[in-house]
């Protein structure tokens, strides 16, 4: 579970283009050129190394940020992940593979009952399976990114340095099979079936279901996936279940605009009670020059129960992020963000906890091969 790595990393408790005039319409930048792909005979490659230095204003005894997956470390350089990926195309049997290191995966895998000593170093590996002759379906086996929310794993992915709530607190990962089919031009659903969330190795006898469905069109996409299952540790009583869907619009080619809604609710939480949480998320990017970006991101998180952060409350966030690309494959980022709550959770010096934290994060992404 990702409720988790939250506890364990917060330590809270244990440890330019400038527009042009308005009678003529501002050019679009040029498109980037296509990313190159490295290729050895049949194997892509691709790869990222990322780091950053987060300034935190209330300077946490710790030395951690509190509720961080990614960028956790306070007032310090730090290498947040590097990742070299191996992948061939299913035609018809294809591959993915991931080897990682840094702190990100010791995040993405702090809760897995494999323990960290092999699955941190593999944030992927998985088979697919894809005949020519059954219209697009594909079948993945093995270990794979969850399909739930707006923001992905590896920062050159994403519009932000740091991820918000939504993505923090919903699953990273799963163990198991998943299959997609098309079903009409614009329109595919899927199946899958999985250890839970966040384990290679199972923490009970139950196993989690998904479903998910996805419809495109060239302005607005819109995708939703639902997990069910037992996720306690040894226990199969009282399902977890958790919706999230995600609206992506595209007004014109040099702006983005994403809304994340989740839903979850965990049976039997607390003895005979269950927990709900609920949040939404909205974020936008504008291109404003051919090396530069500008994206803003609010979110909403209540944790009705405190299930999901140990502590029943109601959390916001904005996040402003300033891009610019060196040259392609090379990104820098500077981002401000303030979280606060209706409760005191933030660390705060020697002084305890505090309803606000603010924090100055700049990072540099390099990365290689095929987006």
């Amino acid at each position: 579970m990702r409720l988790l790595p939250l506890a364990l990393l917060s330590l809270r408790v244990l440890c330019a283009q400038t527009p042009a005039p308005a009678t003529t319409p501002a050019p679009a930048p040029a498109p980037d050129p296509a990313p190159k792909t490295w290729s050895a005979g049949p194997i892509d490659f691709s790869g990222i190394l990322d780091g950053y230095y987060s300034f935190n204003f209330n300077h946490p005894d710790s030395g951690f940020t509190t509720l961080r997956n990614f960028e956790v470390r306070a007032n310090q350089f730090s290498l947040n992940m590097s990742k070299l990926s191996m992948s061939h195309t299913p035609d018809p049997v294809g591959f993915t593979f991931d080897v990682g290191f840094g702190r990100a995966w010791k995040v993405f895998h702090a809760t897995d009952p494999a323990g960290l000593d092999v699955v941190q170093y593999i944030p992927q590996a998985y088979v697919s399976l894809k005949p020519k002759s059954w219209g697009g379906f594909q079948f993945d086996f093995g270990k794979f990114y969850t399909s739930a929310g707006a923001e992905l794993t590896e920062n050159n992915l994403t519009w932000s340095y740091g991820r918000g709530y939504l993505y923090t607190n919903g699953p990273y990962y799963h163990f198991g099979a998943r299959a997609t089919k098309p079903v009409a031009k614009n329109f595919t659903v899927g199946v899958q079936l999985v250890n839970g969330w966040n384990n290679v190795e199972d923490n009970n006898t139950g196993k989690t279901l998904g479903f998910t469905t996805a419809w495109t069109g060239s302005k607005v996409s819109w995708y939703n996936t639902y997990y069910t299952g037992p996720e306690k540790n040894k226990n199969n009583d009282g399902h977890r279940h958790f919706y999230d869907t995600v609206l992506n619009i595209t007004p014109s080619a040099r702006t983005l605009i994403y809304a994340n809604f989740d839903y979850g609710r965990e049976n039997r939480a607390f003895g005979n009670q269950a927990a709900e949480w609920v949040a939404i998320g909205v974020a936008g990017r504008v291109q404003t020059s051919s090396r530069t970006a500008f994206s803003l991101r609010y979110e909403n998180y209540n944790d009705h129960q405190g299930f999901i952060t140990g502590q029943a409350q109601t959390l916001n966030s904005f996040t402003a992020t300033g891009e610019y690309k060196w040259v392609e494959g090379l990104l820098a980022r500077l981002e401000y963000r303030r979280d606060w709550s209706d409760q005191a959770y933030f660390e705060r010096g020697f002084q305890g906890l505090h309803k606000n934290q603010d924090t100055l994060t700049l990072g540099f992404i390099a990365f290689f091969g095929p987006k």
